[in-house]
């Protein structure tokens, strides 16, 4: 009865250790302008039994598992911060690069890998399908919180949240041809065209299935509305996955919907996901990093190749799928070398390149160490230049403005009330008004307001300025009007453009 006991111990100290470790890094990453998923992966190759020999790991299923269901989440966090206003007038070029611009990158470096890795022309193609995506896990990260042009910001998250199914798609569908003799690419064609449409069809419904039960039920723990939402993410690809649809993109579908509607415990639910999207993001990149054996990966013939395929995919057929696949798309060259530089690769080419190992194809261990191999160096070179990049090709964006302070409400029951933040915009119709003078909905308090990163008492003499956060303890029933109180617009400012 001992040994398990210890074992479940040790596992459990372990895994504590992993994460501080991980969380901890996140506060080097900046200063070494290293993208902390690499300090991750690092974490893992390190306590793997190649450096320390602290953990022996080979399970490429368990990999495979723990990967999709990291990706589960970090979609639906990405999904979640994603603005709809953002990205609609980017949604034409950024579905063109997550089609067009991952077939064409797939077939370039899938080229290159039959010259430089010695496979025939099915694995090579497999080869290129495993790497031919931006990675939303890297992406995501990488992104947050730069200073990025809003245009280019949305794109980039909209391409890699929504080209992951495509990847997975090329991936399974290459292994098929592989291993499946009677399969037809015709056929092929059709599961396409059907995963993708029901990817769309049920994260539409779900997502609107999600919104209006979180608005309608009631209940006793705030605490719940958070595991409820991340629930509906799980079930959302779950059952999506089980009809043959595409479960990454209905995720990330109806995260864009939860996200951009009102819905009660706003707050609580994307400070949740956020933190388990670290979570989830540390034990993939941790677990990926045990699965590497440096001494299988730092030979002289993985280096080279490796070397030689980063060349290849960073400096040819990203930027050619990028120049191609937004031909008359209102993008400036210096916007197209952006978009092309910042196509990192990530979690995604990793995990899928599990899908071969499991099904034992042959050349599948060199595909997996090469396919590591051009992760570290995407997200080594190009995820910590990308703000470099950004401010040399002078497309630096707004500096984005986020409170200082937060303010952290113990939940309130049954009391069918919330706390709601909200950012007051230049052209607001309230600014220079008293709080005594706003018909604010009847039961509604404005507890703080923070200006300038310092924080005010409120009082029916104090005005409102621009730029500041205000935290409105409401009602959930008076939400919508005070919502539409709020974003009401100066009329003044209204009435110079028409005299213009």
């Amino acid at each position: 009865m001992q040994e398990p006991i210890l074992s479940t111990d040790t596992f459990i100290l372990l895994s504590a250790i992993l994460f501080i470790v991980g969380v901890l890094t996140t506060r080097f990453s900046n200063r070494l302008g290293v993208p902390s998923l690499i300090l991750f992966m690092l974490v893992g190759m390190v306590m793997g039994s190649d450096v320390l020999g602290i953990i022996y790991f080979d399970n490429a299923a368990l990999t495979q598992l723990i990967g999709v269901i990291a990706l589960v989440i970090i979609l639906f966090e990405g999904g979640l911060q994603t603005n709809w206003k953002d990205v609609r007038p980017v949604i034409v070029p950024s579905l063109s690069l997550a089609t067009i611009g991952v077939l064409l990158t797939s077939g370039i470096v899938a080229g290159a890998a039959k010259m430089i890795l010695g496979l025939d022309w099915l694995e090579s193609i497999l080869f290129g399908a495993i790497v031919g995506s931006t990675d939303a896990a890297a992406v995501f990260a990488v992104l947050k919180g730069q200073n990025i042009s809003p245009k280019l910001g949305s794109t980039l998250e909209a391409e890699s949240g929504s080209n992951d199914p495509m990847a997975v798609f090329l991936t399974v569908a290459m292994i098929e041809l592989i291993t499946v003799p009677e399969a037809s690419i015709m056929s092929l064609i059709g599961d396409f065209f059907l995963q993708m449409g029901l990817g769309v069809l049920l994260g539409v419904i779900f997502g609107k299935i999600a919104i209006a039960s979180l608005n309608s039920i009631n209940l006793d723990s705030s605490g719940l509305y958070p595991v409820f939402a991340t629930a509906f993410a799980l079930l959302t690809y779950g059952i999506t996955a089980f009809l043959n649809g595409s479960g990454l993109l209905a995720v990330y579908i109806a995260a864009i919907l939860i996200g951009n509607a009102e819905i009660a415990y706003r707050h609580s639910i994307f400070r949740f996901s956020e933190g388990f999207a670290w979570m989830m993001q540390i034990l993939m990149f941790v677990i990926l990093g045990l699965l590497v054996f440096p001494s299988e990966l730092f030979t002289p013939a993985i280096l080279i190749q490796g070397i030689l395929l980063s060349a290849i995919l960073m400096l040819v057929a990203r930027p050619v799928a990028v120049y191609l696949s937004t031909i008359n798309m209102n993008f400036t060259n210096k916007e197209r070398i952006f978009l092309s530089w910042a196509g990192l690769k990530g979690a995604v080419p990793v995990v899928l390149a599990t899908f071969p190992l499991l099904a034992g194809i042959e050349g599948s261990h060199q595909i997996f160490n090469v396919v590591f191999f051009v992760v570290l160096t995407s997200a080594l070179i190009q995820g910590a230049t990308i703000p470099y990049a950004a401010a040399k090709l002078g497309l630096n964006g707004p500096k984005k403005t986020t409170p200082m302070q937060s303010l952290e409400l113990i939940s309130l029951g049954k009391a069918d009330a919330e706390m709601i933040e909200y950012e007051i915009e230049s052209d607001s119709a309230i600014i220079g008004k008293t709080l005594a003078h706003i018909p604010f909905p009847e039961g509604s308090l404005v507890n703080a307001i923070i200006r300038k990163g310092e924080l005010i008492a409120p009082t029916g003499n104090t005005s409102i300025m621009s730029g500041d956060f205000l935290y409105i303890l409401s009602a959930r029933k008076n939400k919508a009007h005070l919502k539409k109180l709020l974003k009401e617009k100066a009329v003044y400012k209204q009435n110079v453009m028409d005299l213009k």
